[in-house]
């Protein structure tokens, strides 16, 4: 059994449906984010594992017992939100303990627990300043312990590091991982940062209209997405039309170009389907074991460091190629005729 599971949950606000039949369970101690567009429903679905909006209909088990009607205080979760909601005349030290102070923990096992929670957040001597003394990713940390101060049973996040910028985020993210699985917590991670959730999470929850597309690992989702929307939302895509030549061996036209994919299409005759490329399964030139070509003229060049993007213009449509950067060798010119390969097995037929 899991140790958390969330079976047919259903949320509406009068006549409109923001969450449909939502599934997943999580075993103890696994990370998994929720991530999505703004609307999806991920940040709903939160609140109600939380407890702080109330199902439409469905059921909510931690360890086995059913907490829907539960009030959030007797759920035993600990929640980190995006504005961090410090108390500002508390210090720290202060703030760390509140969730034990309602619990009435003694005195001594509090401040015991307070210095733990300060030495894991790495900030065990900023615990008597007050919370605008703190940077933003400080204050995110002394959210984090709070949370963590009283031991919950799953820990929730919502979009705990939008506030901050890149370069915090990405330390802050790596902190926060290596402290969840250093306690075992079973966690759900709200965002709609592609990057963190594929960084951070053990599996990822796609959402799309209040459904989950796709649930899957980092690597299933970005490398095998299920539907057209999780291909195009997970990453930068490059979309070809094809015609169907022959479902049966999976033989197609995209651009002009026949191609056999090796496997059967669901899909009729002369039906026009998408295909997909990740930009760095294209390759400038024509490679040995890469038996898809596809000609095209260079309209854009963008240098982005490591990485230099290329926009080709081809019979079947746009298409973006990433390439490393080598001092030796500069970027290409607006303008140039190219021919782009790639393998077969590359290839992603989007689903509807």
């Amino acid at each position: 059994m899991a140790f958390l599971e969330i079976e047919h949950l259903d949320k509406s606000f009068g006549p409109t449906r923001v969450v449909k039949d939502f599934n997943l369970s999580v075993e103890k101690g696994e990370f998994i984010s929720f991530l999505g567009p703004s609307g999806c429903g991920k940040t709903t679905t939160l609140r109600m594992v939380a407890g702080f909006e109330t199902p439409s209909s469905g059921v909510i088990r931690i360890d086995g017992k059913d907490v829907v009607n539960l009030r959030p205080n007797h759920r035993n979760i600990g929640m980190v939100f995006q504005s961090y909601a410090l108390f500002p005349n508390l210090t720290v030290a202060q703030n760390v303990a509140f969730g034990l102070r309602v619990a009435k923990v003694d005195k001594a096992k509090t401040r015991d627990r307070v210095a733990e929670m300060l030495d894991i957040i790495g900030l065990p001597e900023l615990g008597d300043r007050y919370p605008f003394q703190l940077s933003g990713g400080q204050q995110q940390r002394v959210a984090l312990a709070r949370a963590l101060a009283v031991q919950p049973q799953v820990l929730l996040l919502d979009e705990p590091l939008s506030a901050l910028d890149a370069k915090i985020r990405i330390s802050l993210r790596t902190e926060i991982r290596a402290i969840q699985q250093k306690l075992g917590i079973t966690t759900i991670y709200v965002t709609h940062d592609q990057e963190e959730a594929l960084s951070m999470s053990d599996r990822i929850v796609v959402m799309h209209q209040g459904k989950a597309d796709q649930v899957g690992t980092p690597f299933e989702i970005y490398n095998h997405p299920a539907t057209r929307f999780v291909a195009s939302f997970v990453g930068t895509l490059n979309q070809i039309e094809a015609i169907v030549v022959d479902p049966a061996t999976g033989a197609v036209l995209a651009a002009g170009v026949p191609l056999s994919l090796g496997r059967p299409l669901a899909a009729a005759k002369g039906a026009v389907i998408a295909l997909a490329l990740r930009p760095e399964a294209l390759h400038p030139g024509r490679t040995a074991g890469r038996d898809v070509v596809l000609p095209g003229r260079i309209t854009e060049v963008h240098f982005l460091g490591s990485v230099i993007r290329i926009n080709i213009e081809t019979a079947g449509g746009m298409v973006s190629v990433d390439t490393f950067n080598r001092a030796s060798a500069p970027p290409p010119k607006v303008g140039t005729m190219i021919d782009l390969s790639a393998a077969t097995s590359d290839l992603i037929v989007l689903a509807d």
